[in-house]
């Protein structure tokens, strides 16, 4: 097991309009804000087409339609993200999975993210599990 501590930081509250890509709008984001932690608190809105991966698979699936945002959860910073996302359907069939470019903002995509200070979310290549997993490491106090 590998471990930081950190502590609450700054609470940053995102809107994400119709057509942008869920995934690379969030890592651009987070690299310009120089995010080193940060953790998905809440999540409400609605997409258009849905991107997804699921476990032990190496290929998404893409679901289009009105999708409502059901679940969004993860860990993300300027070194890389891990997220997942549930949608239903119109007809209120789920789905969930691992969140990959193409996820379409159909209304609106609201985020709160919850930034942790003092701990880094880097990312390292797993031999075991061949993805690159995540390597929290404790940053320096500041004095």
């Amino acid at each position: 097991m590998k471990q930081a501590i950190g502590t609450s930081g700054p609470v940053h509250v995102l809107r994400l309009e119709p057509g942008e890509d869920l995934r690379p709008a969030i890592q651009a984001w987070a690299t310009k804000s120089n995010i080193e932690a940060a953790t998905v608190i809440s999540a409400v809105g609605s997409l258009s087409a849905a991107h997804l991966r699921y476990a032990g698979r190496a290929d998404g699936i893409m679901i289009t339609g009105e999708l409502e945002v059901c679940s969004f959860s993860g860990t993300l910073a300027k070194h890389g993200l891990h997220l997942h996302l549930s949608v239903a359907d119109r007809d209120g069939a789920m789905v969930g999975g691992h969140l990959l470019p193409g996820c379409i903002v159909r209304t609106t995509m609201e985020l709160v993210i919850q930034q942790i200070e003092g701990v880094r979310m880097a990312r390292a290549k797993d031999m075991v599990t061949t993805y690159d997993e995540l390597d929290p490491q404790q940053l320096p106090s500041k004095p």
